[in-house]
């Protein structure tokens, strides 16, 4: 007997043709401006770990000093001793097993998405409330609705990224400047349309729905615990590739290259 044929909506890993660039897809950086959280995947001797993070997403240009009237725009970085090209700012706990990992075997892969991650009630389930995560929060129909929501009539892509992580050197001038873009990127005003509104009721942050942490009661997504605080280590993830992949099974491969070098650089998908 035949194998099984594919469902034609989907696309086959090897005959996806990479996407050569020194600039991100639009989706990817939409993307990236615009989920709460990412996944980071770290592995030593093949034991691989994955952990929830809070991000900084920067372009290439949110990396230049200020440019004044009278002066050109320069291809250097602000900071001479962060990766090239696009990048990702996270923080760590200097003793987290991802620190551990990152100091064996720096690459990694991170996956960010916009679909909706709550899981809708199944056709099996023999009750209308099935139990979640004891979080405390206050309920009311619009997070009835989007918990509900199917996700693929709301879902757009996922971005499985590759790249090259570095924990930057304690006290140092890329760290201190690392560190203040990330804080002010997960600082949220409380009592907005966002912080004060939905996300206080759906959000997953520790301490957002049990009241717990700053933030006017609404908690701050962790940002005490895991940037504020002195002893965390700041790591910045340099983009090497990746892939673009929507509900309905398609995926298109990216490929960045270093500006001006004109090398292809190898897809790691």
């Amino acid at each position: 007997m035949a194998d099984a044929q594919p469902p034609l909506t989907w696309q086959g890993s090897a005959d996806s043709h990479p996407i050569m660039s020194d600039q991100l897809p639009e989706e990817v950086v939409t993307c990236l401006q615009n989920a709460r959280f990412l996944h980071l995947a770290t592995c030593n001797q093949n034991r691989p770990h994955v952990s929830l993070m809070n991000y900084t997403y920067l372009s290439q240009q949110q990396q230049q000093p200020p440019q004044t009237q009278h002066q050109q725009a320069s291809p250097a970085h602000h900071h001479p001793n962060l990766p090239q090209g696009p990048l990702i700012i996270m923080t760590t706990n200097p003793s987290s097993k991802k620190t551990l990992n990152l100091q064996q075997n720096p690459a990694v892969s991170l996956l960010v998405h916009d679909w909706v991650s709550s899981r809708p009630p199944n056709i099996s389930s023999t009750s209308g409330e099935r139990e979640r995560s004891p979080a405390g929060g206050r309920s009311s129909s619009l997070a009835t609705m989007l918990m509900q929501m199917n996700s693929a009539a709301v879902s757009s892509i996922s971005a499985t990224i590759n790249g090259e992580a570095r924990v930057l050197d304690q006290g140092s001038e890329e760290e201190v400047w690392c560190k203040e873009r990330h804080l002010a990127n997960n600082t949220f005003e409380a009592g907005n349309g966002t912080s004060g509104g939905v996300e206080g009721l759906l959000g997953t942050s520790p301490g957002q729905l049990g009241g717990g942490g700053g933030g006017g009661g609404l908690g701050d997504g962790g940002r005490g615990s895991y940037i504020e605080d002195s002893d965390v280590r700041v790591v910045v993830v340099g983009i090497r590739d990746g892939r673009i992949s929507d509900w309905k099974g398609g995926v298109k491969d990216f490929c960045l290259r270093e500006a001006g070098s004109g090398e292809r650089m190898v897809n790691g998908v």
